[in-house]
């Protein structure tokens, strides 16, 4: 498995897989980490492929999100379906992320 990733005006954009689930997940979560280390810690995740994520896939977004927070950075989260949106409202993870409905208004939210 790969993630899609490009970079935009400084910014790591990164797509996550149709399923993130228990059986990707590890290796999604190091391609993730792997991106933030070597980018600014400065990150954006569009999720707007993906139509399915378990707790483990929580996990890699949770975990992505601590990687950039460690380099002074952040990660937001963009183009989530309402399946997906559903998920981090159950879990509470809508307080903790800051969620766009699409990515160019996450990466503009860098300034």
């Amino acid at each position: 498995m790969s993630l899609t990733h490009r970079q935009e005006n400084g910014i790591d954009v990164v797509s996550l897989p149709e399923r993130l689930v228990m059986a990707n997940a590890g290796d999604a979560r190091a391609e993730l980490k792997q991106i933030i280390q070597a980018g600014s810690g400065r990150v954006v995740v569009n999720l707007g492929d993906t139509e399915f994520m378990d707790s483990s896939g929580l996990a890699v977004v949770v975990a992505g999100l601590q990687a950039a927070r460690k380099m002074d950075g952040d990660l937001y989260l963009a183009q989530m379906s309402d399946t997906i949106r559903a998920l981090f409202e159950l879990t509470r993870l809508h307080t903790v992320f800051q969620i766009f409905d699409d990515e160019t208004a996450a990466v503009r939210a860098f300034g």
